[in-house]
């Protein structure tokens, strides 16, 4: 298996930013954040489709609810250095006026048409093809709800990421073996590296690739869980100067000041949904299919977190 099988930490990068520059003290704190933003940020061009695109964009001072597409990219580590895929994906919505977050994990080997390539192909194959861009338009379609902003991280930046808040505690549910690291049944402590492994195992799981989502999510919950307790120069510079390397997203540091604000009650109130699928193979290609009743339950929910629902 690559070694790109890797955890969409990007939701762990927004909430660290949000959260430190909403409590720096400093002006040194502030500047910082400010910089690693700047670093991180990149726009994209789209080609949204008219029956999905928003009228009028999500205004954030507004306090309107708004969504992000999550992605961990498969480059990195291992000298790779080519476009890479988008082989861990996630939808978040942000509702201020209910308070919630919603996070669906999409399984990246989803069936579906990439919007703008002209092919329908694994999800995760967008971004390979097009780029953040085509992989919003892609999962914009076929969510048939509006895809605001995005956030990707690459793979060195999991491991990065892990070391720079001194590693995570995990519960885990599952003893297995991966890349010479043992994983016993309850708490686990993981540095980067291990952690790395930890969210790449799927064929021993009796779930597949849905376990290794699971154990995708308890990363992202442990990574913010940990960052939350952080404080001083020397530990929050680490956070940031990994996200400046491996981090982008369209958010500018505006947006993200807006967000630390007006949206910390949402943010603080995580609910974890899974889009599932079932597999079938075609050209000798395994693959996720998502039946409409559980296409359109998933697009019913983030339609309400929304306030798109009719």
């Amino acid at each position: 298996m690559s070694k790109g099988k890797k955890i969409a930490l990007i939701i762990a990068g927004i909430i660290t930013v949000l959260v430190i520059g909403t409590i720096g003290l400093a002006a040194k704190i502030y500047s910082d954040i400010s910089r690693t933003a700047a670093k991180t940020y990149e726009t994209v061009e789209r080609q949204q489709p008219a029956e999905t695109k928003r009228e009028v964009a999500a205004d954030l001072k507004k306090k309107e609810s708004f969504s992000i597409l999550l992605m961990g990219i498969d480059t990195g580590t291992d000298g790779r250095v080519d476009q890479g895929r988008s082989d861990t994906m996630m939808v978040a919505t942000v509702n201020a006026e209910d308070n919630q977050t919603t996070i669906v994990s999409i399984p990246r080997d989803t069936y579906t048409e990439i919007v703008g390539y002209g092919t329908e192909d694994k999800i995760n194959h967008a971004y390979a093809f097009g780029g953040a861009a085509m992989s919003m338009d892609t999962v914009e379609k076929m969510l048939d709800i509006p895809i605001d902003h995005y956030v990707s991280i690459n793979m060195e930046g999991l491991k990065e990421l892990v070391d720079a808040v001194g590693g995570i505690s995990v519960s885990n549910t599952l003893e297995f073996t991966q890349d010479d690291y043992t994983f016993k049944v309850g708490k686990v402590d993981l540095d980067g590296d291990q952690a790395l492994s930890y969210s790449r195992m799927r064929y021993e799981d009796p779930n597949g690739d849905y376990g290794r989502q699971e154990r995708q999510r308890k990363i992202v919950d442990a990574i913010v869980r940990k960052m939350l307790t952080m404080s001083g120069v020397s530990q929050y510079q680490g956070v940031l100067d990994t996200l400046s390397e491996h981090m982008k997203t369209d958010l500018s540091f505006d947006d993200l000041k807006t967000i630390a604000l007006d949206y910390r009650s949402a943010l603080g109130a995580v609910k974890q949904d899974q889009l599932k699928g079932e597999g079938f193979m075609q050209d000798g290609v395994s693959y996720q299919g998502i039946n409409a009743e559980e296409l359109q339950r998933v697009q019913t929910e983030l339609k309400e977190q929304l306030g798109l629902a009719e």
